[in-house]
């Protein structure tokens, strides 16, 4: 596969005019599909009948995937909730870009597929960029082997900011309660150190929290390895975790990432990106242990909608 086939795209060629002949054609290609992700990372789905939220359900539903809601998670991007399941990205404001991230991956608990559906694209801007993270860690790791041992033998650690209250102006301002499913700082406290964090509660009522060591790198089927981690992301977008200097995301072992390195990564996910530039109707299939996304500003009259379900692979697979 080269770079000029990412995101594979499949276009409605047999005419399918209505959701129930949609989620019959996506059950009955089930296995072919899956198996093209596994090779394509992303597979995009053009010009077929998907209007509402309910209909994007309806053809996420097909894949038997296990459910991951994001109650399941500890992610504090801010969302809202469409379908039991299906939910808006990330509703930070539309000047703000969301750098490149593996969806939940500075968390112990995260999602292995992504599908994205556009409802209203934007009159301008608002596309989303796409990055092989399978392919950038192969060129890193060719380019810099001991800056790559380092992001495999330490793996990683983030500093996240929870604060008291929602606040959906920030892409990253769920309260700690919402972010934890917990209504007193106890229960928070007993969540926390059920998964492993470290955490310092402010004066203002929000929550600084330490995450366990996590992975840099992913071992992915077949034996390849991908840079899972939120390294881009924590280091150009997560402003409010450095306030006070410290950086948002350290190796395992607290010490700092070089800055070099960083730079490198930054230019060479540049070369490993395609910007997807929505279209009405458009759902787009992401393996999430492959596959980095974002989100670049927009602007426009038309409110810009992308919604999102989140899956797992199902446990008898």
């Amino acid at each position: 596969m080269t770079e000029s086939d990412f995101p594979r795209i499949i276009e409605n060629e047999d005419g399918l005019d209505d959701e129930r002949q949609l989620f019959d054609w996506a059950k009955s290609h089930e296995v072919r599909l899956k198996a093209l992700l596994a090779e394509a990372g992303a597979i995009l789905f053009r010009g077929f009948p998907v209007t509402t939220a309910a209909h994007f359900d309806a053809f996420a539903s097909a894949f038997s995937y296990d459910e991951f809601t994001y109650a399941d998670s500890l992610s504090n991007a801010v969302r809202v909730n469409l379908t039991p399941r299906v939910f808006t990205a990330n509703e930070a404001p539309a000047e703000v870009e969301i750098y490149l991230h593996h969806e939940m991956a500075q968390t112990p608990i995260s999602p292995e597929k992504l599908f994205f559906c556009c409802l209203q694209p934007a009159e301008s801007g608002g596309a989303t960029p796409l990055c092989r993270s399978d392919w950038l860690w192969s060129e890193f790791q060719a380019q810099h082997p001991p800056w790559a041992e380092q992001f495999r033998a330490l793996g990683l650690r983030y500093r996240m900011e929870m604060p008291a209250e929602d606040n959906a102006g920030s892409g990253q301002g769920r309260s700690w309660a919402s972010t934890l499913s917990a209504q007193t700082r106890a229960a928070a406290e007993e969540k926390l150190i059920k998964l492993g964090y470290r955490w310092q509660w402010q004066q203002d009522g929000g929550l600084v929290t330490q995450t366990p060591v996590l992975p840099a790198v992913k071992r992915l089927s077949g034996g390849a390895e991908s840079f899972y981690n939120q390294v881009l992301a924590a280091n150009l977008g997560w402003q409010s975790a450095a306030r006070e200097g410290q950086p948002p995301v350290t190796f395992g072992d607290e010490s700092l990432i070089p800055s070099a390195a960083i730079e490198v990564l930054i230019e060479l996910a540049k070369r490993f990106t395609q910007p997807l530039a929505w279209q009405k109707g458009d759902i787009a299939l992401v393996d999430n242990h492959r596959v980095m996304h974002g989100r670049y500003p927009y602007r426009g009259n038309t409110n810009r909608q992308v919604v999102v379900c989140l899956a797992r692979e199902a446990a008898n697979d």
